[in-house]
């Protein structure tokens, strides 16, 4: 990758270390004093520059606020090594990345197109805003009961059948990696007059190889968040928010990025954004054909070990208007066992982590940070146990499969609209055809199952229970077990009819 003018330096990192190592006398925040007052066992786990790194807003390291100097020149850089026209850090991850999109460009009222497999972050900005969700559901595949990706056609469709919804938002790449069709879908938005959003969280490291699935600002993106955090080098909450074109007020964007983000940022943080930036211009292209490697490698001796396959691009690309990012290692066990037996035993048995478990599927991030030792580590850990466990995984009691609804309950209110009403708490098994009043959400991927102003329905339920029973988590409820539901008040319903997604596409 050409270098662009500038981007031999790392601005804010100097700034922030040259500030550390004057050693001058504090009087002001953070209380710690350079890490004085850090107590002694973290001081001594950690060690001593760390803490030194830790400042408060000064003029020698500019304000994320109103950022003047070395911020806003590490933001400009950004912006370049991105292809982007303005870049913002962000120190409370792609949540306030997504809260900030929504909040810049929905009023009150205004309807906004987003996946009903949105991540709850997209929800709650949905909430803030008190816009409108018009939800689209994308398909689910039959084999892999992977959620698909929303297609160009699925997008026309909701944009035509709703003239007056303000933007449209894509979650591309999803927790999966499967990519949408981003050019042809931002043409249709655009030709709609409407501004396009992407939730990038899992794609900040696509626009540095060409073999990987375009990003969004390089597809027609108007604005888009990437966690820079999940997959490069940024410390965890660090994230970027990219902005292309004119349909986006920028103004409006940076007074709503003051209001979500803290007047008190890690400058830590904010500095490994800069250095991350630093290191994709320089080594990315190189560091990320060492990923792909490591993956496909990787993905061909899994896809020999049997009872287990290992999704392939070839096979992503099959489907219309879909895509892989091969840096996810997405493993099905349906053939021996569930994917949370296997994630289970991987951590519990070999002290390997994956990133998420399903019912039939373990997913794995394979990111910079990786070493073909780890990898060839795992995959020696699934030959053994695919032998070891063996007659435990026939003996196993054959479990009911376990599919994201293809229907939603019937949306009584908004969302916002929802939050403000009386509610009252009843057992969880007594909640069908009651209108829900709390965001219920298996996590991982963070898929909203029921949102506030939503009748729970059968279905809703069945799965529900179906996941508690499996072992997965829950939240976003106020009962993290799940034994009781907080719905609103003896709201009338106009029917417990269910809406199916597929109507669109």
């Amino acid at each position: 990758m050409s270098l662009y003018d500038g981007q031999d330096k790392t601005p804010l990192f100097d700034a922030i270390v040259r500030y550390a190592n004057e050693n001058k006398i504090s009087f002001h925040t953070p209380g710690h004093k350079h890490g004085v007052g850090i107590h002694k066992i973290f001081r001594q786990f950690v060690g001593e520059k760390v803490f030194r790194l830790d400042l408060s807003v000064m003029s020698e390291v500019d304000s994320l606020h109103e950022p003047s100097s070395v911020i806003k020149e590490a933001q400009v850089l950004a912006a370049k090594a991105y292809g982007a026209e303005y870049s913002f850090f962000l120190v409370n991850g792609t949540t306030g990345g997504n809260q900030a999109m929504i909040l810049s460009v929905c009023d009150p009222g205004d309807k906004i197109i987003i996946p009903r497999n949105a991540h709850k972050s997209v929800i709650s900005a949905v909430i803030l805003a008190g816009a409108e969700p018009v939800y689209v559901m994308p398909k689910i595949d039959e084999v892999s009961d992977l959620i698909l990706n929303l297609t160009p056609e699925q997008v026309e469709e909701a944009c035509r059948q709703h003239p007056d919804a303000k933007a449209v938002l894509i979650t591309s790449p999803t927790y999966f990696g499967l990519t949408a069709d981003l050019e042809a879908i931002a043409e249709i938005v655009h030709q709609y007059d409407k501004i396009l959003l992407v939730d990038e969280a899992h794609g900040g490291h696509l626009h540095f190889h060409p073999s990987f699935p375009k990003s969004a600002i390089d597809s027609g993106a108007d604005m888009c968040v990437q966690s820079t955090h999940k997959h490069l080098a940024a410390l965890s909450q660090g994230s970027m928010l990219h902005v292309k074109g004119v349909r986006v007020d920028i103004l409006r964007l940076k007074t709503t990025l003051q209001m979500l983000q803290t007047t008190s940022p890690s400058y830590v943080i904010l500095g490994s954004l800069d250095l991350s930036r630093y290191q994709m211009v320089h080594e990315g292209e190189k560091l990320m054909a060492g990923v792909i490697d490591l993956c496909e490698k990787a993905r061909a001796e899994i896809n020999g070990i049997p009872g287990l396959t290992c999704l392939t691009r070839e096979q992503v690309r099959k489907i219309p208007s879909l895509d892989l990012d091969v840096t996810k290692l997405t493993i099905s066990t349906k053939g021996l066992c569930t994917g949370y037996d296997m994630a289970k035993i991987l951590n519990s048995e070999y002290g390997i982590q994956t990133e998420m478990s399903d019912f039939q599927n373990i997913l794995l991030f394979v990111s910079l940070g990786n070493t073909p030792k780890e990898l060839k580590r795992f995959v020696k850990a699934l030959k053994k146990i695919v032998v070891d466990y063996k007659d435990m995984f026939m003996n196993l009691k054959k479990r009911k499969r376990i599919v994201f609804p293809t229907f939603i309950p019937r949306k009584e209110l908004n969302p916002r609209e929802a939050l403000t009403k009386l509610t009252r708490k009843i057992p969880f098994k007594r909640s069908v055809g009651k209108v829900c009043a709390e965001i219920i959400c298996p996590y991982p991927p963070g898929i909203p199952v029921l949102c506030p102003g939503e009748v729970v329905t059968q279905e809703i339920y069945n799965y529900l229970m179906s996941v508690l029973d499996s072992g997965a988590r829950i939240n976003g409820q106020s009962d993290g077990r799940l034994q009781t539901i907080k719905v609103l008040e003896d709201l009338p319903t106009t029917g417990l009819g269910q809406k199916k997604l597929f109507a669109i596409g």
